[in-house]
Protein backbone atom coordinates (compact mmCIF):
# COMPACT_ATOMS: atom_id res chain seq x y z
CA UNK A 1 0.00 0.00 0.00
CA UNK A 2 1.14 3.62 -1.05
CA UNK A 3 2.51 5.35 1.96
CA UNK A 4 0.02 8.10 1.40
CA UNK A 5 -2.71 5.94 1.69
CA UNK A 6 -1.70 3.99 4.56
CA UNK A 7 -2.15 7.73 6.71
CA UNK A 8 -5.98 7.67 5.59
CA UNK A 9 -7.79 5.56 8.04
CA UNK A 10 -10.80 5.28 9.31
CA UNK A 11 -14.06 3.17 7.44
CA UNK A 12 -13.10 2.88 4.44
CA UNK A 13 -17.01 2.48 3.10
CA UNK A 14 -17.95 5.74 4.38
CA UNK A 15 -14.53 6.94 2.39
CA UNK A 16 -15.66 5.43 -0.55
CA UNK A 17 -19.33 7.04 -0.05
CA UNK A 18 -18.01 10.32 0.41
CA UNK A 19 -15.60 10.34 -2.57
CA UNK A 20 -18.19 9.12 -4.97
CA UNK A 21 -20.78 11.47 -4.26
CA UNK A 22 -17.94 13.95 -4.11
CA UNK A 23 -17.58 13.08 -7.94
CA UNK A 24 -21.41 13.12 -8.79
CA UNK A 25 -21.68 16.66 -6.99
CA UNK A 26 -18.63 17.65 -9.84
CA UNK A 27 -21.15 16.03 -12.56
CA UNK A 28 -24.06 17.75 -11.39
CA UNK A 29 -23.05 20.93 -10.28
CA UNK A 30 -21.26 21.32 -13.81
CA UNK A 31 -24.56 20.44 -15.21
CA UNK A 32 -26.80 22.60 -13.67
CA UNK A 33 -24.45 26.10 -13.21
CA UNK A 34 -24.98 26.49 -17.23
CA UNK A 35 -27.50 29.64 -17.14
CA UNK A 36 -26.08 30.95 -13.90
CA UNK A 37 -22.55 30.49 -15.70
CA UNK A 38 -24.05 32.58 -19.09
CA UNK A 39 -25.71 34.61 -16.85
CA UNK A 40 -23.01 35.75 -14.35
CA UNK A 41 -19.85 34.54 -15.76
CA UNK A 42 -19.92 35.16 -19.48
CA UNK A 43 -20.84 31.87 -20.80
CA UNK A 44 -17.43 30.14 -18.77
CA UNK A 45 -18.95 26.93 -17.75
CA UNK A 46 -16.27 26.14 -16.31
CA UNK A 47 -16.03 28.73 -13.55
CA UNK A 48 -18.68 27.24 -11.16
CA UNK A 49 -17.29 23.93 -11.89
CA UNK A 50 -13.73 24.95 -10.97
CA UNK A 51 -14.71 27.02 -7.67
CA UNK A 52 -16.51 23.98 -6.59
CA UNK A 53 -13.99 21.68 -7.12
CA UNK A 54 -11.38 23.98 -5.18
CA UNK A 55 -14.07 24.12 -1.99
CA UNK A 56 -14.37 19.88 -2.90
CA UNK A 57 -10.56 19.73 -2.25
CA UNK A 58 -10.27 21.97 1.07
CA UNK A 59 -13.50 20.19 2.56
CA UNK A 60 -11.14 16.68 2.03
CA UNK A 61 -8.47 18.44 3.74
CA UNK A 62 -10.17 19.44 6.37
CA UNK A 63 -11.96 15.76 6.55
CA UNK A 64 -8.98 14.12 6.95
CA UNK A 65 -7.51 16.50 9.12
CA UNK A 66 -10.57 16.20 11.39
CA UNK A 67 -10.24 12.25 11.29
CA UNK A 68 -6.57 12.10 12.59
CA UNK A 69 -8.07 14.22 15.97
CA UNK A 70 -9.24 11.63 18.24
CA UNK A 71 -12.99 11.96 18.72
CA UNK A 72 -12.89 12.64 22.23
CA UNK A 73 -10.94 16.09 21.81
CA UNK A 74 -14.04 17.04 20.52
CA UNK A 75 -15.86 17.29 23.30
CA UNK A 76 -13.31 20.10 24.64
CA UNK A 77 -12.91 22.40 21.16
CA UNK A 78 -16.81 21.57 20.82
CA UNK A 79 -18.06 22.77 23.75
CA UNK A 80 -15.90 26.45 23.52
CA UNK A 81 -16.98 26.69 20.56
CA UNK A 82 -20.61 26.57 21.16
CA UNK A 83 -20.27 29.32 23.08
CA UNK A 84 -18.89 31.04 19.77
CA UNK A 85 -21.76 30.01 17.73
CA UNK A 86 -24.40 31.41 19.56
CA UNK A 87 -23.18 35.09 19.46
CA UNK A 88 -22.37 34.50 15.73
CA UNK A 89 -26.09 33.66 15.38
CA UNK A 90 -26.90 36.74 16.85
CA UNK A 91 -24.85 39.09 14.89
CA UNK A 92 -26.00 37.09 11.28
CA UNK A 93 -29.57 37.50 12.93
CA UNK A 94 -29.43 41.46 13.10
CA UNK A 95 -26.35 42.51 10.23
CA UNK A 96 -26.21 38.67 8.39
CA UNK A 97 -26.52 39.14 4.40
CA UNK A 98 -30.48 39.95 3.32
CA UNK A 99 -31.64 37.36 1.18
CA UNK A 100 -35.26 36.94 0.48
CA UNK A 101 -36.22 38.50 3.82
CA UNK A 102 -33.87 36.01 5.68
CA UNK A 103 -30.34 36.91 6.93
CA UNK A 104 -28.78 33.65 7.03
CA UNK A 105 -25.00 34.07 6.38
CA UNK A 106 -22.01 36.87 7.39
CA UNK A 107 -20.36 37.74 3.87
CA UNK A 108 -16.84 36.23 3.76
CA UNK A 109 -13.81 37.48 0.60
CA UNK A 110 -14.11 35.92 -3.17
CA UNK A 111 -17.79 35.61 -3.26
CA UNK A 112 -18.27 32.95 -0.36
CA UNK A 113 -20.82 33.61 3.10
CA UNK A 114 -20.55 32.22 6.10
CA UNK A 115 -23.66 30.70 7.88
CA UNK A 116 -23.58 30.47 11.70
CA UNK A 117 -26.30 28.08 11.81
CA UNK A 118 -23.62 24.90 10.17
CA UNK A 119 -21.43 25.75 12.76
CA UNK A 120 -24.19 25.67 15.26
CA UNK A 121 -25.62 22.52 14.28
CA UNK A 122 -22.51 20.86 15.03
CA UNK A 123 -21.71 22.37 18.56
CA UNK A 124 -24.65 21.47 19.59
CA UNK A 125 -24.73 18.08 18.66
CA UNK A 126 -21.06 17.91 20.07
CA UNK A 127 -22.55 19.82 23.22
CA UNK A 128 -25.46 17.31 23.86
CA UNK A 129 -23.41 14.45 23.26
CA UNK A 130 -20.97 15.84 25.64
CA UNK A 131 -23.35 16.35 28.58
CA UNK A 132 -25.29 13.39 28.10
CA UNK A 133 -22.28 11.40 28.78
CA UNK A 134 -21.62 13.53 31.93
CA UNK A 135 -24.89 13.04 33.58
CA UNK A 136 -25.68 9.60 33.16
CA UNK A 137 -25.95 8.65 36.61
CA UNK A 138 -28.40 11.76 37.30
CA UNK A 139 -30.38 11.46 33.76
CA UNK A 140 -33.48 11.28 35.05
CA UNK A 141 -33.47 14.09 37.37
CA UNK A 142 -35.16 17.46 36.00
CA UNK A 143 -32.91 20.38 37.24
CA UNK A 144 -29.60 19.01 37.72
CA UNK A 145 -30.29 17.00 34.21
CA UNK A 146 -32.66 18.09 32.11
CA UNK A 147 -31.97 21.88 32.10
CA UNK A 148 -28.88 21.69 31.09
CA UNK A 149 -29.38 19.72 28.14
CA UNK A 150 -32.54 21.85 27.06
CA UNK A 151 -31.59 25.71 27.02
CA UNK A 152 -29.01 25.02 24.92
CA UNK A 153 -31.18 23.32 22.47
CA UNK A 154 -34.13 26.01 22.82
CA UNK A 155 -31.56 28.68 22.44
CA UNK A 156 -29.85 27.93 19.14
CA UNK A 157 -32.75 26.76 17.57
CA UNK A 158 -34.60 29.92 18.71
CA UNK A 159 -32.08 32.03 17.27
CA UNK A 160 -31.82 29.79 13.76
CA UNK A 161 -35.58 30.14 13.38
CA UNK A 162 -36.05 33.17 12.21
CA UNK A 163 -34.21 33.35 9.08
CA UNK A 164 -33.84 29.40 8.54
CA UNK A 165 -36.98 27.46 9.99
CA UNK A 166 -36.58 24.13 8.54
CA UNK A 167 -32.80 24.16 9.78
CA UNK A 168 -34.09 25.25 13.79
CA UNK A 169 -36.96 22.52 13.14
CA UNK A 170 -34.23 19.28 11.67
CA UNK A 171 -31.84 20.59 14.74
CA UNK A 172 -34.20 20.33 17.41
CA UNK A 173 -35.69 16.71 15.96
CA UNK A 174 -32.27 15.12 16.03
CA UNK A 175 -31.68 16.81 19.43
CA UNK A 176 -34.66 14.86 20.82
CA UNK A 177 -33.28 11.93 19.12
CA UNK A 178 -30.22 12.15 21.11
CA UNK A 179 -32.18 12.85 24.36
CA UNK A 180 -33.89 9.51 23.64
CA UNK A 181 -30.78 7.48 23.15
CA UNK A 182 -29.60 9.19 25.91
CA UNK A 183 -32.09 8.00 28.38
CA UNK A 184 -33.70 11.11 28.83
CA UNK A 185 -37.43 10.60 30.67
CA UNK A 186 -40.39 10.80 27.80
CA UNK A 187 -42.03 13.02 29.93
CA UNK A 188 -39.12 15.48 29.92
CA UNK A 189 -38.87 14.96 26.40
CA UNK A 190 -42.82 15.58 25.71
CA UNK A 191 -42.59 18.70 27.93
CA UNK A 192 -39.52 20.15 25.83
CA UNK A 193 -41.65 19.46 22.66
CA UNK A 194 -44.83 21.30 24.42
CA UNK A 195 -42.50 24.43 25.28
CA UNK A 196 -41.38 24.48 21.72
CA UNK A 197 -44.87 24.42 19.83
CA UNK A 198 -45.88 27.53 22.55
CA UNK A 199 -43.18 29.32 21.88
CA UNK A 200 -43.36 28.71 18.14
CA UNK A 201 -46.98 29.97 18.47
CA UNK A 202 -46.08 32.69 20.30
CA UNK A 203 -43.48 33.71 17.38
CA UNK A 204 -46.16 33.49 15.24
CA UNK A 205 -48.37 35.50 16.59
CA UNK A 206 -45.85 38.77 17.58
CA UNK A 207 -44.98 38.13 13.85
CA UNK A 208 -48.36 38.26 12.00
CA UNK A 209 -49.27 41.29 14.86
CA UNK A 210 -46.03 43.86 12.96
CA UNK A 211 -46.64 45.19 9.92
CA UNK A 212 -46.38 43.25 6.91
CA UNK A 213 -42.76 44.86 5.84
CA UNK A 214 -41.50 43.31 9.04
CA UNK A 215 -43.10 39.83 9.63
CA UNK A 216 -39.48 38.53 7.76
CA UNK A 217 -39.90 34.96 6.61
CA UNK A 218 -43.82 34.44 7.88
CA UNK A 219 -45.66 34.87 4.10
CA UNK A 220 -42.57 32.71 2.76
CA UNK A 221 -43.53 29.77 5.42
CA UNK A 222 -47.28 30.45 4.75
CA UNK A 223 -46.91 30.59 0.80
CA UNK A 224 -44.94 27.25 1.05
CA UNK A 225 -47.24 25.26 3.28
CA UNK A 226 -50.33 26.14 1.42
CA UNK A 227 -49.17 25.34 -1.66
CA UNK A 228 -47.92 21.57 -0.44
CA UNK A 229 -51.57 21.38 0.80
CA UNK A 230 -53.48 22.75 -1.98
CA UNK A 231 -55.39 20.05 -3.98
CA UNK A 232 -56.69 22.72 -6.75
CA UNK A 233 -53.60 22.40 -8.40
CA UNK A 234 -51.95 25.58 -8.01
CA UNK A 235 -47.81 25.02 -6.97
CA UNK A 236 -44.82 27.22 -6.66
CA UNK A 237 -43.77 27.08 -9.95
CA UNK A 238 -39.88 25.84 -8.88
CA UNK A 239 -41.86 22.76 -7.51
CA UNK A 240 -43.63 22.07 -10.64
CA UNK A 241 -40.84 22.16 -12.68
CA UNK A 242 -39.07 19.96 -10.57
CA UNK A 243 -41.37 17.53 -10.97
CA UNK A 244 -41.43 17.67 -15.10
CA UNK A 245 -37.43 17.70 -14.05
CA UNK A 246 -38.30 14.01 -12.29
CA UNK A 247 -40.67 12.56 -14.52
CA UNK A 248 -38.58 13.49 -17.52
CA UNK A 249 -35.56 11.36 -16.55
CA UNK A 250 -37.65 8.12 -16.29
CA UNK A 251 -35.76 4.92 -15.57
CA UNK A 252 -32.24 5.59 -16.81
CA UNK A 253 -32.73 9.65 -17.87
CA UNK A 254 -31.16 11.81 -20.37
CA UNK A 255 -27.55 11.25 -19.38
CA UNK A 256 -25.45 13.34 -17.91
CA UNK A 257 -24.91 17.20 -19.52
CA UNK A 258 -28.47 16.73 -21.04
CA UNK A 259 -31.04 18.63 -18.47
CA UNK A 260 -33.41 20.77 -19.61
CA UNK A 261 -35.30 21.71 -16.33
CA UNK A 262 -31.75 23.18 -15.52
CA UNK A 263 -32.70 26.22 -17.27
CA UNK A 264 -36.39 26.54 -15.52
CA UNK A 265 -35.21 26.11 -11.73
CA UNK A 266 -34.21 28.57 -9.79
CA UNK A 267 -31.75 26.82 -7.93
CA UNK A 268 -30.37 23.55 -9.59
CA UNK A 269 -27.30 23.50 -8.45
CA UNK A 270 -28.62 23.74 -4.33
CA UNK A 271 -32.10 23.15 -3.09
CA UNK A 272 -33.13 21.34 -6.17
CA UNK A 273 -29.64 19.39 -7.42
CA UNK A 274 -32.03 16.13 -6.81
CA UNK A 275 -34.62 16.73 -9.25
CA UNK A 276 -31.16 17.43 -12.03
CA UNK A 277 -30.09 14.31 -10.73
CA UNK A 278 -33.20 12.44 -11.47
CA UNK A 279 -33.62 13.87 -14.40
CA UNK A 280 -30.01 13.05 -15.72
CA UNK A 281 -29.68 9.17 -14.20
CA UNK A 282 -32.64 8.51 -13.51
CA UNK A 283 -34.84 6.32 -11.18
CA UNK A 284 -31.28 4.01 -10.89
CA UNK A 285 -28.95 7.36 -10.59
CA UNK A 286 -31.67 8.87 -8.08
CA UNK A 287 -31.94 5.66 -6.11
CA UNK A 288 -28.37 5.13 -5.82
CA UNK A 289 -27.91 8.41 -4.15
CA UNK A 290 -30.36 7.13 -1.65
CA UNK A 291 -28.55 4.11 -1.33
CA UNK A 292 -25.15 5.71 -0.65
CA UNK A 293 -26.82 7.62 2.09
CA UNK A 294 -28.55 4.89 3.61
CA UNK A 295 -25.06 3.55 3.67
CA UNK A 296 -23.66 6.53 5.08
CA UNK A 297 -25.86 5.65 8.37
CA UNK A 298 -25.89 2.33 8.22
CA UNK A 299 -21.56 2.64 8.76
CA UNK A 300 -22.40 4.92 11.95
CA UNK A 301 -24.50 2.36 13.52
CA UNK A 302 -22.33 -0.11 13.08
CA UNK A 303 -19.85 2.58 14.65
CA UNK A 304 -22.17 3.15 17.68
CA UNK A 305 -22.50 -0.72 18.09
CA UNK A 306 -19.08 -1.26 18.49
CA UNK A 307 -17.55 1.73 20.26
CA UNK A 308 -16.81 1.94 23.91
CA UNK A 309 -17.60 5.08 25.27
CA UNK A 310 -20.93 6.48 25.10
CA UNK A 311 -19.67 9.65 24.23
CA UNK A 312 -18.54 8.38 20.78
CA UNK A 313 -21.86 6.45 20.31
CA UNK A 314 -23.98 9.85 21.25
CA UNK A 315 -21.41 11.70 18.89
CA UNK A 316 -21.73 9.28 16.13
CA UNK A 317 -25.03 9.00 15.71
CA UNK A 318 -25.99 12.23 16.31
CA UNK A 319 -24.03 13.59 13.36
CA UNK A 320 -24.55 11.04 11.15
CA UNK A 321 -28.43 11.12 11.92
CA UNK A 322 -28.43 15.35 10.81
CA UNK A 323 -26.44 14.93 7.51
CA UNK A 324 -28.85 11.58 6.21
CA UNK A 325 -31.79 13.65 7.19
CA UNK A 326 -30.57 16.70 5.83
CA UNK A 327 -30.30 14.64 2.76
CA UNK A 328 -33.65 12.81 2.87
CA UNK A 329 -35.55 16.37 3.38
CA UNK A 330 -33.60 17.50 0.54
CA UNK A 331 -34.75 14.30 -1.44
CA UNK A 332 -38.17 14.93 -0.26
CA UNK A 333 -38.77 18.30 -1.43
CA UNK A 334 -37.54 17.49 -4.71
CA UNK A 335 -40.02 14.78 -5.58
CA UNK A 336 -43.05 17.00 -3.85
CA UNK A 337 -42.93 14.63 -1.00
CA UNK A 338 -42.03 17.57 1.74
CA UNK A 339 -42.60 21.73 1.37
CA UNK A 340 -39.98 23.41 0.03
CA UNK A 341 -36.97 24.18 2.74
CA UNK A 342 -33.92 25.74 1.24
CA UNK A 343 -31.84 22.37 2.41
CA UNK A 344 -28.95 21.63 0.41
CA UNK A 345 -27.97 18.08 -0.30
CA UNK A 346 -25.07 17.08 1.97
CA UNK A 347 -21.61 16.97 -0.30
CA UNK A 348 -23.51 17.57 -3.19
CA UNK A 349 -24.81 20.90 -3.77
CA UNK A 350 -23.15 23.70 -4.16
CA UNK A 351 -21.63 25.80 -1.23
CA UNK A 352 -19.42 26.81 0.53
CA UNK A 353 -18.84 26.62 4.58
CA UNK A 354 -21.80 24.21 4.33
CA UNK A 355 -19.82 21.87 2.43
CA UNK A 356 -17.09 22.57 4.81
CA UNK A 357 -19.04 21.68 7.88
CA UNK A 358 -20.14 18.83 6.41
CA UNK A 359 -16.50 17.80 5.59
CA UNK A 360 -15.79 17.88 9.27
CA UNK A 361 -18.63 16.17 10.19
CA UNK A 362 -17.57 12.97 8.28
CA UNK A 363 -14.25 13.52 9.21
CA UNK A 364 -15.23 13.23 12.88
CA UNK A 365 -17.31 10.22 12.01
CA UNK A 366 -14.25 8.81 10.92
CA UNK A 367 -12.37 9.52 13.85
CA UNK A 368 -14.46 7.80 15.95
CA UNK A 369 -14.42 4.70 13.29
CA UNK A 370 -10.92 4.85 13.61
CA UNK A 371 -11.47 4.22 17.30
CA UNK A 372 -13.23 1.03 16.32
CA UNK A 373 -10.81 -0.46 13.74
CA UNK A 374 -7.78 -0.22 16.48
CA UNK A 375 -10.30 -2.05 18.88
CA UNK A 376 -11.12 -4.48 16.46
CA UNK A 377 -7.32 -5.26 15.00
CA UNK A 378 -5.90 -4.39 18.42
CA UNK A 379 -3.83 -1.89 17.73
CA UNK A 380 -3.85 -0.51 21.06
CA UNK A 381 -2.13 -3.35 22.32
CA UNK A 382 0.57 -2.86 19.59
CA UNK A 383 0.66 0.49 20.21
CA UNK A 384 1.38 0.08 24.47
CA UNK A 385 4.33 -2.75 23.36
CA UNK A 386 5.89 -0.88 20.55
CA UNK A 387 5.89 2.04 23.19
CA UNK A 388 7.44 -0.22 25.87
CA UNK A 389 9.83 -1.38 23.20
CA UNK A 390 11.20 2.10 23.03
CA UNK A 391 12.12 3.22 26.12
Amino acid sequence: MPQEVSHIKGDRVIWMVVIILSILSLLAVYSSTGTLAYKYQEGNTLYYMMKHLIILALGFVLMYLAHLVKYTYYSRIFQIALYVAIPLLIITLFLGKDVNEARRALPLPFGLTFQASDLAKLTLIMYLARILTKKQEMIKDFRSAFVPIMLPVIIVCALILPSNLSTALMLFATSLVLMFIGRVRMKYIFSLIGIAIAAFSIFILIMMALPKERQGRLETWQNRIESFFDDSGKEEDQVLQSKIAVASGGILGKMPGNSTQRNFLSHPYSDFIFAIILEEYGLFGGSFVVLLYLILLFRAVRIVTKIPRTFGALLTIGVAFLLVFQALINMGVAVDLLPVTGQPLPLVSMGGTSIWFTSISIGILLSASREVSKGETGEDNQEIKESYATV
